[in-house]
């Protein structure tokens, strides 16, 4: 009995390891929500709908199953070569020949190994860029296909998190984790078969210690789970806190709060480096505790070799050779070390079921507004609009409109007024379908909005807005937003149409300059004259326009006013304005206040009723005389 003392030894150090283990596990279990082990989709489902992605791909996924069929066949015979080649040294019965043969064979081996391995590779890579390229494209896609309401809601750091960060994690799946995995595991079966076949006995060992790698992976896979999810949310938090204190430096330094931002940085730093390093704490256990059950097995197998060959011991009935021994050894690293990458492996995979889990959160959002089935196209637009009974709240029971009816004649320039807050702003919203409302219709030209295709409603009208957003690229881009077949004609008659060829003309790039990000590199006037020309040169058949002379210079104001006249000839025209002197001779003006339409009418018609339009006026006006006014 005394000859299995070693091997108890190192079972009793084995348990005292998986002992901690368990009770850790067993104390933590209890704990899910308070150290994150909550997840709201099954590993299961994530798996599921990324195959979808990889369906159309199989057969590529086929070729590199049978390629890694080819590359792992060193894995599996080179061990019995180098046995038995020790074998025939040791027993000095072998001749070169002999020798060469043994060489040249494990040779060929590992060069078709390699070659099927660098095949494998490239397949895979092409495959997995094709695959991620998809869920980017359907991600944005379905982005843009989320009302205003709800992209209001989402930081736009959590979206470029989404769409960069979470779905190279994914890439990584496809390229390297699922094959690796399939790989790994058919090593470990192949070489499980040849040591079966060597020595069952010696085999039976080694598969000894195999519970306790199964116990010690499942362990470390709740703890992963939660370490890469906490890695997880502390990224996006950083990028969501860049994305909007970057956009808003200005801000930061205008009020000197430079220090207290990076304090704020500073926190949500420490705390991804901790998670960071939480992870690799879990991960550190682990790995060497896989490592501890193969050096326990190599022990194992030397002690039973040793004593085999020293005193022709058998173990269990079977003999042990020194061509057992030696294949043994290189056969126990290539059985662990492939449990040790699946379990690499196997982090990285929570990377991705983390990071797939926030991406198809984004994707099960269901889109507010949306196509009815029988929505039609619209071809043409006249301009009639009409609201009929409008109600409509952005917060439950808060409504900004309260039972708003109007009507709008084709051609006819309305202009809505009143405090901020009364609802104008949000009347345009609505028109373009921005949000749905709650009560009542709105039509055009007869039509329920509702029962035209979102796009189709859209194409037709021209928004210009007091907050002009324009991208990095040039004025041309800027202009003509991916419009095709518009040539530098259209765009110059454009420009000049709405007066923005005034300041065009006198840069250096013309229609080719640069245009930083946000368009800083303009002034506000310049900026909205350049979406004027955007408005004219997609041909709407009825002009949004918000605030488009807030904040102008008088210079600027002029060249607007000119451009404004020449667009009300257009077709139908609603806008918003502060200015009174803007709308002077729009056809009617609608005044609001708290959500409801208070009195509606023209310029001249409305200071006669000297209602809340009359006292506007006349308190603005008073203000310009007194020098208040631009």
């Amino acid at each position: 009995m005394h000859e299995f003392y070693p091997i108890l030894i190192v079972g009793a150090i084995i348990g005292a390891f998986a002992t901690i283990f368990i009770v850790a596990f067993a104390t933590m279990k209890d704990k899910k929500e308070a150290i994150g082990f909550e997840r709201d989709m099954k590993d299961s489902v994530i798996i599921k709908r990324l195959l979808r992605y990889a369906k159309p791909y199989w057969p590529q996924f086929l070729l590199v199953l049978i390629l890694m069929i080819f590359s792992i066949a060193h894995e599996i015979i080179s061990p019995l070569i180098m046995g038995d080649l020790i074998d025939m040294v040791g027993e000095g019965s072998f001749t070169l020949s002999d020798l060469y043969v043994r060489i040249i064979s494990y040779a060929a081996i590992l060069i078709v190994s390699l070659i099927s391995t660098y095949f494998q590779s490239i397949i895979l890579q092409k495959t997995g860029q094709r695959i991620v390229y998809n869920i980017r494209e359907d991600l944005f896609h379905h982005i843009e296909g989320l009302s205003h309401n709800q992209l209001n809601k989402i930081p736009v750091g959590t979206l470029v998190t989404r769409v960069t960060n979470d779905t190279n994690a994914i890439s990584i799946t496809f390229t390297n984790i699922l094959v690796n995995l399939i790989k790994n595991m058919f090593i470990i079966i192949g070489v499980l078969g040849a040591m079966l076949l060597l020595n069952y006995m010696l085999t039976l060992v080694v598969l000894c210690f195999v519970p306790f790698v199964v116990l010690f992976t499942v362990i470390f896979r709740k703890f992963s789970r939660r370490a890469h999810r906490q890695v997880k949310d502390g990224t996006t938090d950083i990028n969501i806190f860049l994305s909007e204190n970057l956009s808003g430096m200005k801000i930061i330094q205008i009020f000197n709060r430079e220090e207290r931002k990076k304090e704020e940085f500073q926190k949500k730093n420490r705390k991804l480096g901790k998670a960071k390093m939480g992870q690799m704490f879990v991960f550190g256990i682990f790995r060497p505790m896989v490592y501890m059950l193969y050096i326990s097995s190599v022990l194992c197998l030397f002690y039973f070799g040793a004593r085999g060959k020293l005193e022709g011991w058998e173990f269990l009935g079977q003999a042990i050779e020194v061509n057992v021994i030696v294949a043994f050894y290189q056969y126990i690293n290539k059985f662990f070390n492939p449990i040790q990458n699946l379990a690499e492996q196997f982090n990285r995979l929570q990377a991705t079921f983390a990071s797939s889990e926030k991406i198809y959160k984004i994707f099960d959002i269901v889109p507010e507004v949306v196509d009815e089935p029988d929505a039609i196209e619209l071809e043409t637009v006249k301009g009639d609009i009409e609201f009929r009974n409008v109600w409509f709240s952005y917060l439950p029971d808060e409504w900004v409109l309260k039972d708003v009816s109007f009507k709008v004649n084709a051609g006819d320039t309305v202009a809505f007024v009143g405090s901020t807050g009364s609802g104008k702003t949000t009347i345009l919203s609505l028109i373009c379908r921005n949000y749905d409302i709650q009560k009542g219709e709105i039509l055009i030209d007869g039509i329920n909005i509702k029962k035209i295709k979102i796009s189709s409603l859209r194409r037709h009208f021209g928004q210009m807005l007091q907050d002009v957003f324009l991208f990095a690229g040039t004025i041309r881009s800027n202009i003509i937003l991916g419009l095709d077949n518009v040539n530098d004609d259209e765009i110059n008659a454009a420009c000049k149409y709405v007066n923005a060829d005034s300041f065009i003309n006198k840069l250096s790039g013309g229609l080719d300059e640069v245009v930083r990000e946000r368009g800083n590199n303009f002034s506000a006037g310049q900026r909205q004259l350049i979406s004027f020309a955007r408005t004219i040169i997609h041909k709407p058949s009825v002009m949004i326009l918000d605030e488009a002379t807030a904040n102008i210079d008088t210079e600027t104001e002029v060249l607007i006013q000119d451009s404004l006249e020449k667009m009300m000839n257009i077709g139908t025209m609603l806008m918003v304005a502060h200015r009174l002197s803007t709308i002077q001779h729009a056809d009617n003006i609608i005044v609001l206040s708290h959500g409801r339409i208070i009195e509606q009418g023209n310029h001249s018609a409305l200071l006669q009723n000297k209602g809340h339009y009359y006292r506007l006026y006349t308190l603005q006006y008073h203000k310009e005389q007194l020098g208040g006014g631009k």
